[in-house]
């Protein structure tokens, strides 16, 4: 078993939209991914499982904070903790860019994915109503607090 992480390709697509075609009940586009590789805003990285891409995720840079837009796993690969190392692999990312906090959403029903930011060290900060469609469902607020990383030499 070989797993390495990397910055996602425009290679990669085909892999990510199946991905997001298996995990959302509103995908993004393939479109909409195309226009996020070339948004000098956003990172996505994906996770290769045996030299194929299973899982994904996304954030977007606003001055010194992340929202993570996306993170999703291939359904077959699901609860071998990739998402867990994916997410650990992105707080180092973004500690070294500079990223002291990282917010995001996740459906209020979606008890596996809230236990898994609860143990990456999010803590839950509000509710967003009716955030989801297919179904209507609120949202909730999540938050990580990041130490950041500088090159400075003291």
């Amino acid at each position: 078993m070989k797993i390495s992480i990397r910055e996602m390709k425009y290679e990669d697509l085909d892999a990510i939209i199946e991905i997001e075609n298996s995990s959302f009940s509103v995908p993004w586009s393939r479109h909409a991914f195309e226009g996020e590789l070339l948004n000098r805003m956003a990172l996505y990285t994906c996770l290769e499982f045996d030299n194929k891409v299973v899982a994904y995720v996304g954030v977007w840079k606003v001055y010194n904070e992340g929202h993570i837009t996306n993170v999703a796993v291939l359904p077959s690969y699901r609860g071998l903790g990739l998402s867990k190392i994916l997410l650990t692999d992105l707080f180092e990312t973004c500690s070294n860019n500079g990223i002291g906090k990282l917010s995001l959403e996740v459906r209020k029903s979606n008890e596996v994915a809230i236990n898994l930011y609860e143990q990456l060290g999010f803590v839950s900060a509000g509710v967003r109503p009716r955030y989801y469609s297919k179904p209507v469902e609120d949202a909730i607020i999540m938050w990580k607090e990041l130490e950041v990383k500088t090159n400075d030499k003291q």
